[in-house]
């Protein structure tokens, strides 16, 4: 491809690497090494001409390190919701760092950024090899956990104050925004402490991260709800399941639970608006369907609808309105939707039975799946070896199968969302049935 039209995304350096690896294989990534990758900015797939072309840096330990091991002091703190894999990503770094690099003084920070403030008055843990064996067991975050923005001077106080030369946070968005406002405070105090990011969100939409960590388990655990409401819907006529997942603003979960279980049969996700009335409404499409099958799944992202919600109920809900962590504060999607539904076909005098299942909670706070742990490992790994090698304001990502290093700031500029006039898109309507539209 020409080079104009390569855009180089180089992950900054607190200096020039001059310490001898000390890893005991004789396998290193060179730090030359680019993987070149496709993003498409046009709506339109399948067309080359869209696409634009990034060459990032390939992950992987270099044969030279800037940080001294034993005289290295590191802090990983996870910040906002839960996610399957956190335990496993903190269990890689220590592993790794301990192990493979020799580095004996690793923190954890308490209750995400708020264990950076003195006024909480969290306590910091020491982990070792022995604090983090089992953990990857257990859903959630040994750490704990907190949603909020902290100013990022009193942050890099502690930072200071600790003698921290690394920070490993694990979060999503919000928490990425936070990693990019510590890394330009420390530059701006000419300090020389790395700010490493590892992506972590259930809903798998950060932008340039290919799947984010915990969605695999989550999708698995999602189509479990499904197939009860499946059985649900089956075991009464004119039955109808509805099942509620998160999705924010974006609907990976809702949209790849319904592909990997084909009993679904209307995916509501944020990016596809809809409308309850009118003939090509939800209501009249979900009436068709019980008519020529006598049972439906309905499946909705936490998201969808919302412009619904606020005309129903102008007073309760106000656009713009945020919470704790800056998203979006969402009606009550589900609630709004079973009562329209109930309430259409009492005045077509049919009887129906509805059950509705939340498990939303449960999904994001088991334990991660093989799948998951092998890539929560695999971050956890490379994150170390970014560090260790005096890359900062960075995060790790996964592109065409390989890992690569990212500026923060590739991350911060959007949340993915699904495409609706992709291929992905045309599989979940195939998959389910529905209409292409369910609006006028």
């Amino acid at each position: 491809m020409p080079e104009n039209k390569i855009h180089h995304a180089e992950v900054e350096v607190l200096g020039t690497p001059k310490i001898p690896s000390p890893l005991p294989f004789d396998i290193f990534t060179p730090e030359e090494s680019k993987v070149t990758v496709p993003v498409d900015h046009d709506s339109e797939k399948d067309h080359p001409e869209n696409f634009v072309y990034y060459s990032l840096n390939a992950a992987g330990p270099r044969d030279n390190i800037y940080f001294d091991p034993s005289k290295t002091k590191c802090a990983i703190a996870t910040c906002g919701g839960l996610c399957p894999g956190i335990n496993d990503v903190i269990r890689a770094i220590v592993m790794e760092a301990y192990y493979q690099y020799g580095m004996t003084s690793i923190l954890g920070i308490r209750f995400g950024l708020e264990g950076f403030i003195p006024k909480f008055g969290h306590e910091v843990w020491e982990l070792t090899p022995d604090t983090v064996a089992d953990i990857h067991e257990f859903g959630g975050t040994i750490l704990g956990s907190s949603r909020g923005p902290q100013p990022p001077e009193e942050i890099v106080d502690a930072l200071e104050r600790m003698n921290i030369n690394i920070l490993f946070l694990i979060g999503g968005d919000g928490t990425m925004k936070a990693a990019s406002a510590i890394a330009e405070e420390v530059v701006k105090r000419q300090l020389k402490i790395s700010i490493i990011g590892i992506p972590k969100t259930i809903d798998n939409d950060i932008n340039f991260v290919s799947r984010t960590f915990g969605f695999d388990t989550a999708v698995t655990k999602a189509t479990e709800a499904i197939r009860c409401a499946h059985t649900e819907a089956l075991g009464a006529p004119n039955g109808i399941g509805m099942v509620k997942f998160m999705g924010r603003e974006s609907g990976f979960i809702a949209a790849e639970a319904a592909l990997a279980l084909k009993e679904v049969n209307i995916v509501l996700i944020p990016e596809k608006p809809f409308e309850l009335e009118g003939k090509n409404g939800l209501l009249q499409y979900l009436d068709r369907r019980l008519q020529q099958r006598g049972h439906a799944v309905i499946v909705v992202a936490e998201g969808a609808g919302q412009d619904i919600y606020r005309r129903e109920y102008q007073d309760s809900l106000e656009k713009g309105n945020t919470d704790a962590s800056g998203n979006p504060i969402l009606g009550d999607i589900c609630s709004l939707l079973q009562d329209r539904i109930k309430d259409y076909f009492k005045q077509k005098d049919l009887p129906i039975t509805l059950k509705f299942i939340d498990p939303s909670y449960i999904i994001r706070s088991i334990p991660a799946n093989s799948t998951d742990r092998i890539y929560c490992g695999f971050l956890g790994q490379n994150a170390v070896h970014a560090a260790m090698s005096g890359k900062t304001n960075m995060v790790v990502s996964k592109q065409q199968d390989q890992f690569v290093y990212l500026p923060l700031n590739f991350v911060i500029q959007g949340r993915k969302k699904i495409d609706t006039k992709s291929n992905y898109w045309r599989a979940v309507l195939e998959s389910t049935g529905q209409p292409i539209s369910l609006q006028d």
